[in-house]
C-alpha cells in the first residue's frame, strides 16, 4: 500500500493512529507559531549559557597567570582542556542522543555544566581548575552537538538557515556575556566570584531551557551499536562535502579562538596599558555576530550557502588585518569585522550539516563540532607560541594563514556545489 492510500486511511480515525503515525503526522514548527517562538527561546538560552560557561575565562587568562605562576600558553589551558574535552565528549553525546533523545541530554548536561564551573570558582590549585574545567567542557558537548540537530529535525526546512541563525546569535550575546561580566566582575572583585556568577547565571539559564523547548516529535531512536556507529561515520567522511565543511569548522573556529586568546594580552601591556575591565568590556564586539549569524542565514537563500561563507570569511581576513595597526580606532573595528565575519560563516557551515546528512545527523552534527572545537585547542595553545616567540606579528600571520586555507576549502565546496 503506498504512503498517500495510508495517510487517506488513517486520517478518519486520527485519536486511533498509533504513536508512531502520530510522529510521522507531526507538522514542523513554523516561524511565527507560539512553538517556534518557544523553541528560539529554549535554544537561545542553552547557546548563551554554553559560549559564556566555555569562555568566562578568556578575559581572566592573565589574571591566571599572575595568581598561579603559569605562562600565557600554559594559562590558555583553562579553555584549551575545556575545548578539548568538549570536542572528545561530541563523539559519544551525538550519537547518545541519537539513541536516547535530544531534550533530555541537553538538560542533564547544562546543568552539569554548570554546576562544575561552580566548582571551579573554589579550586586552589592550577591542576584543580584544569581538571573542572575539562568536566566543564566534556558536560556541555551534550548541548553542542544536540541543539543544531534539533533544529534541524523539528524546524520547518525552510527557515532552518534562520533559526540555526538565531541560535547561532545566542552563542555570540553567550561569549560576549561570559568575557564581559567575568573581565568587569575580576576587576572590581575577583576571578573567583566572576567565575561563579557565570556559573549561576548559566543554572538558572539551564531550568529555563528544561521548562519551555517541546519535546521532539521528529525523533526517531537509532541503534548504539559500534557497527551502526562505525557505518555512519565512514558515510559522513566519505560524503562529497561533510568533510570540508568539518574542515571550515576546525579552522575558523581555531582562528577566532586565538585572537581573543591572546588580544587581552596585548592590551594590558603598553603602549595600552588598559585594565581587565576595559578588555572584558570589549567583548561588546560580540554583538555584531547576533547580528550577522541570523542575517547570514537569511542570505544564503538569496546568493547560496558558499558564496556567503566565502564572503564571511573574508571579512574575518579584513578584521584580522585591521588589528594589526597600533590604535585602538582601528583595532576595535577590526575586531568587530572579525567577529560578524566568524558568527556568520559558523551559522552557514553548522546550518549546512543537517541538510547535508543523509542519516545520523546527530552523528553528523559531532563531527563538525568535534573539528571545531579540536580547531579551538590546538589552535588556541598553539597561538601562545607565536605569541610568545613573534608578538601581535606572528598572530596575524598564523590566523591569517588558517583562514586563507578557509577560503580555499569554500572555494572547493562551491565547485562541488554541495
Amino acid at each position: 500500500m503506498s504512503a498517500s492510500s495510508t495517510s487517506t486511511r488513517d486520517q478518519p480515525d486520527q485519536h486511533s493512529t498509533s504513536t508512531p503515525d502520530r510522529h510521522r503526522s507531526a507538522q514542523y514548527i513554523k516561524r511565527g507559531t507560539p512553538q517556534f517562538i518557544r523553541v528560539t527561546l529554549a535554544l537561545f538560552s542553552a547557546g548563551l549559557a554554553t559560549f559564556a560557561l566555555l569562555y568566562c575565562v578568556q578575559p581572566v587568562l592573565p589574571l591566571l597567570s599572575k595568581e598561579f605562576g603559569v605562562s600565557p600558553a600554559a594559562s590558555s589551558l583553562s579553555l584549551s582542556v575545556s575545548t578539548a574535552l568538549l570536542a572528545l565528549g561530541l563523539l559519544i553525546t551525538g550519537p547518545l542522543s541519537d539513541a536516547i533523545g535530544r531534550k533530555s541530554v541537553m538538560v542533564t548536561a547544562l546543568m552539569l555544566a554548570s554546576l562544575c564551573t561552580l566548582l571551579s570558582a573554589t579550586m586552589t590549585s592550577w591542576h584543580g581548575i584544569l581538571l573542572m574545567r575539562a568536566l566543564t567542557g566534556l558536560a556541555l558537548s551534550g548541548v553542542a552537538a544536540v541543539g543544531m540537530t534539533y533544529l534541524s529535525e523539528e524546524i520547518h526546512p525552510s527557515v532552518i538557515p534562520f533559526s540555526m541563525g538565531l541560535y547561532i546569535s545566542g552563542n555570540s550575546i553567550g561569549g560576549m556575556s561570559g568575557r564581559l561580566l567575568s573581565g568587569v566582575i575580576a576587576d572590581f572583585f575577583s576571578w573567583r566570584i566572576a567565575i561563579a556568577t557565570i556559573g549561576c547565571f548559566s543554572l538558572a539559564a539551564a531550568l529555563m531551557f528544561w521548562k519551555i523547548l517541546p519535546p521532539s516529535r521528529h525523533f526517531r531512536p537509532s541503534s548504539l551499536r559500534p557497527k551502526n556507529l562505525l557505518i555512519n561515520f565512514h558515510l559522513h567522511w566519505h560524503d562529497r562535502g561533510l568533510p570540508l565543511l568539518f574542515a571550515e569548522g576546525f579552522l575558523l573556529m581555531g582562528s577566532f579562538v586565538t585572537l581573543f586568546n591572546y588580544i587581552g594580552y596585548r592590551l594590558v601591556n603598553p603602549p595600552w596599558s588598559l585594565n581587565q575591565a576595559i578588555v572584558g568590556l570589549l567583548s561588546i564586539v560580540y554583538l555584531t555576530g547576533t547580528w550577522s549569524s541570523p542575517k547570514a542565514g537569511t542570505m544564503t537563500t538569496r546568493f547560496g550557502r558558499s558564496a556567503v561563507m566565502l564572503f564571511s570569511t573574508a571579512v574575518m581576513l579584513s578584521g584580522l588585518l585591521l588589528t594589526a595597526f597600533s590604535s585602538l580606532w582601528i583595532i576595535l573595528p577590526g575586531m568587530m569585522l572579525f567577529t560578524a565575519g566568524f558568527f556568520a560563516a559558523h551559522s552557514v557551515a553548522s546550518g549546512w550539516i543537517g541538510p547535508r546528512a543523509r542519516r545520523a545527523k546527530g552523528q553528523a552534527s559531532s563531527l563538525y563540532l568535534f573539528s571545531y572545537y579540536l580547531g579551538s585547542s590546538i589552535a588556541g595553545t598553539a597561538g601562545g607560541l607565536f605569541w610568545h616567540n613573534f608578538g601581535w606579528p606572528g598572530i596575524t600571520l598564523f590566523i591569517g594563514s588558517l583562514l586563507v586555507i578557509a577560503l580555499l576549502i569554500g572555494l572547493q565546496l562551491r565547485k562541488r556545489a554541495v
